[in-house]
């Protein structure tokens, strides 16, 4: 299994720390960039820089472009939930029978087209806690451990390759039932997230609105509780208080995009959130004013809000 190479989509912060662990432990990667422009720059940078404990390491990661002939076994898809069908879709070409595709992305509704879109591949769903953010192009700091739960909603099997992430110093476990995992990173992305960008605050400033904060929860574990995920809905408020407390320092993912300029992924998790009240006919008015406050202050910033 270790000579069939990882090929990384998408060379942000989670994609270029897990092709950095994988490159790190002696396995075959290869980091997937848009066009040659993309390539060329990579190649003048010498390749990734991991930023971890303190100390900064460059590994010399082969990279290749989307046109690239290369049948593709294994695919991380790393980039961003608003990016990942349409790149998926240009090297669908290259998926070798029986591809195992893992999806990284934050909410929910990317990973369904994906999957659509390749009937003959496995694709195996990420719910992940980790953190990491570019500090410069190709370059990323190792700001959090977390964990990684992957899953296909179907087999209770693990696959033979989870050993491999373990050998890289990735920590993962395999859960036969990933969508409750999905449902609460996304809940608690609902309720920290858009507070943060619109309040322009570390997440632990938040402690401040502390009422907004229950209310945007109350309101969350109706909407889970109807989409028949009780599990997702059970302790929700006390686990958001957790993460508050426990990433007080962090700038949120969503605050972190807005800051620099970059479209936010306010579709997949807020909007996916109210659209799913409305499909069950939930009244959600603290859900859906802050999509529209969000969404306001999106458009303020000249950013999409979708």
């Amino acid at each position: 299994m270790n000579s069939i190479p990882w090929h990384i989509l998408g060379a942000g912060s989670l994609g270029s720390l897990w092709a950095s662990r994988l490159f790190r432990a002696g396995l075959p990667v290869r980091v997937i960039l848009r066009d040659a422009a993309r390539l060329e720059a990579y190649q003048a940078k010498g390749g990734l820089t991991l930023s971890e404990h303190g100390q900064r390491q460059r590994f010399e990661v082969p990279a290749q472009t989307l046109g690239d002939p290369e049948p593709i076994h294994h695919l991380l898809v790393a980039c961003k939930a608003y990016d990942a069908e349409r790149a998926v879709a240009s090297i669908a070409a290259r998926l070798a029978s029986g591809a195992k595709v893992l999806l990284l992305q934050n909410g929910l509704g990317s990973q369904q087209a994906v999957a659509d879109l390749l009937p003959h591949a496995r694709c195996i769903f990420i719910s992940s806690t980790e953190g990491a953010f570019r500090d410069e192009d190709f370059s990323v700091v190792f700001a959090g451990q977390g964990f990684n739960w992957l899953g296909d909603g179907r087999s209770s099997d693990a696959p033979d390759w989870l050993a491999t992430l373990a050998r890289a110093g990735i920590p993962g476990e395999w859960t036969p039932d990933i969508l409750p995992r999905l449902w609460r990173k996304l809940a608690l992305n609902c309720a920290i997230n858009p507070l943060t960008v619109l309040y322009d605050c570390r997440n632990g400033e938040l402690r401040h609105h502390a009422n907004e904060v229950k209310g945007l929860c109350d309101e969350m574990v109706v909407v889970l509780q109807r989409c028949g995920q009780s599990l997702a809905a059970e302790g929700l408020h006390e686990e958001v208080n957790r993460v508050i407390t426990a990433t007080a320092a962090n700038y949120s993912s969503m605050y972190q995009d807005v800051a620099q300029g970059r479209r936010t992924e306010i579709s997949y998790l807020l909007g996916y959130a109210c659209n799913a009240a409305m499909q069950h006919g939930i009244d959600a008015p603290r859900l859906n004013a802050l999509r529209q406050r969000l969404v306001r202050h999106l458009a303020s910033r000249g950013l999409p809000g979708d």
